[in-house]
C-alpha cells in the first residue's frame, strides 16, 4: 500500500523532505484521555499489550489526536524475556517485576531461545490490524529493547536506579553475561524480522539503560550486540536510541543503522561531529520543556530545529513524554515542528 505520508522513512534514508517529520516516544499513553479511558476498561497494562484490537486502538490514537508523522506499535520491551520463559508483572507505582531472575549459569537452561519469537503472535497480529486501520496515512514503527537493557531486567528482576546485580554479573561472570546477551540477541532479531513481515515500516532499538555502564563495558556488552542486530535487519530503516550513551556516539556512527536517537543531554552540534554526516539524527527536546508555556515550547522547538538543520533529522523528545504532560502542550510541540520546519525548507 502506498503511504500518503512517508516523511519519516525518507528522512531516515537521508532523503530531502518538505519538512521535518515528528513523533514522540510514549506518544500512546497516559498523556491522552482517550488512552486512559481504554485503560480503565481492562485489568491492567499487560492485557492491553496482548490484545491486538486494544493495542491497535491505542497505537492509532496519537495519529488522530496529535497529528504525528508515525505510529509506533503499542507493546512493551519485556515481551521478549516473557517468551524466553521469564514472565513479568507490571505493578502500579513500582514498574515491572520478573519473579525469577537470572543469577547463575544453570538459570540459562530454563530459557527458550529457538522459536521463542513465535509466541509473540499477538504483536504481529496487532501490527497487521494497525496497518489495515491506518490505511497508509503514516508509517508504523516496530520496536524491541536492546539486549543489554533486556538483560538488566532479567538479572535484576525489576526496575532499578543502578541495576547493580546486572552490572555485577558483567564483571564477575562475563561468560554467562555474553551467553545471555547472545540468546537475547537471537530472539530479538527473529522478533524484529517477524514485525517487519507483519508490516512494520521501520524499527527502533531502545537501549534505555545504556548510560549506567562504563564506556568499555558498553562497547563489549551492549554495542557489540546492537551491531549484530543492525547487521541482520536490512529490510527497513533502523533507529538506535541509547539513552545516556554520550560516550559511544562516535562508535554509533559506524553502526549499520539509519538513525541515531539523541537524548536531551547530547549536544546537537557535537553529536553530528561525532556521529558523522551520513546518519539521520532523532530527538532531542527535553521532555520537561512541555511543562512550560506555549510560547516557551515554540521557542525551544525552533531552537532545536535550527541546530539540527532541515535535513537528516526526525524531531522527537530526548526521552519518552512524561505521563502527566498536558496533551495540548504535546500537540503544540508537534504543530511547532511542522510550522517552523516547513518555513525553513521553503526559504
Amino acid at each position: 500500500m502506498q503511504l500518503k505520508n512517508d516523511l519519516i522513512l525518507r528522512a531516515a534514508k537521508g532523503e530531502t523532505t518538505e519538512r521535518t517529520p515528528v513523533w514522540l516516544m510514549r506518544q500512546a499513553g497516559r498523556i491522552l484521555p482517550e488512552y486512559r479511558a481504554v485503560r480503565e476498561k481492562v485489568k491492567g497494562f499487560r492485557e492491553m499489550v496482548v490484545n491486538p484490537e486494544i493495542a491497535t486502538e491505542v497505537t492509532i490514537q496519537p495519529v488522530d489526536i496529535l497529528g504525528v508523522d508515525a505510529a509506533i506499535i503499542f507493546s512493551d520491551i519485556l515481551v521478549v524475556p516473557e517468551v524466553m520463559g521469564m514472565p513479568y508483572e507490571m505493578i502500579e507505582a513500582k514498574g515491572p517485576v520478573l519473579p525469577n531472575p537470572i543469577s547463575a549459569k544453570e538459570d540459562l537452561k530454563r530459557l527458550k531461545v529457538e522459536g521463542a519469537h513465535q509466541d509473540l503472535h499477538y504483536v504481529y497480529e496487532a501490527i497487521k490490524i494497525t496497518k489495515r486501520e491506518l490505511n497508509g496515512r503514516v508509517p508504523l514503527i516496530g520496536f524491541a529493547g536492546a539486549p543489554w537493557t533486556i538483560m538488566a531486567y532479567m538479572v535484576e528482576g525489576s526496575g532499578s536506579k543502578t541495576f547493580y546485580k546486572a552490572r555485577k554479573m558483567l564483571y564477575s561472570e562475563p561468560a554467562i553475561s555474553h551467553e545471555l546477551l547472545s540468546n537475547i540477541t537471537s530472539v530479538t532479531i527473529a522478533y524484529l524480522k517477524e514485525q517487519i513481515k507483519a508490516g512494520a515500516d521501520m524499527v527502533q532499538l531502545f537501549d534505555s539503560w545504556a548510560g549506567i555502564l562504563a564506556p568499555d563495558q558498553y562497547k563489549e556488552f551492549s554495542l557489540k550486540y546492537i551491531s549484530e542486530i543492525c547487521n541482520a535487519i536490512t529490510e527497513v530503516p533502523v533507529t538506535v536510541f541509547a539513552k545516556g550513551a554520550f560516550f559511544a556516539r562516535k562508535e554509533m556512527g559506524n553502526l549499520k543503522c539509519n538513525t541515531i536517537g539523541l537524548d536531551w543531554n547530547m549536544g546537537i552540534k557535537e553529536s553530528r561531529e561525532l556521529i558523522g554526516a551520513q546518519k539521520t539524527l532523532q530527538g532531542n527536546l527535553d521532555p520537561c520543556v512541555l511543562y512550560t508555556s506555549y510560547d516557551e515550547i515554540k521557542k525551544h522547538t525552533k531552537k532545536m530545529l535550527d541546530e539540527f538543520g532541515p535535513h537528516k533529522h526526525i524531531a522527537n523528545l530526548g526521552h519518552g513524554v512524561y505521563p502527566d504532560t498536558d496533551k495540548d502542550k504535546v500537540k503544540c510541540f508537534v504543530d511547532s515542528v511542522k510550522e517552523f520546519s516547513s518555513k525553513k525548507v521553503s526559504i
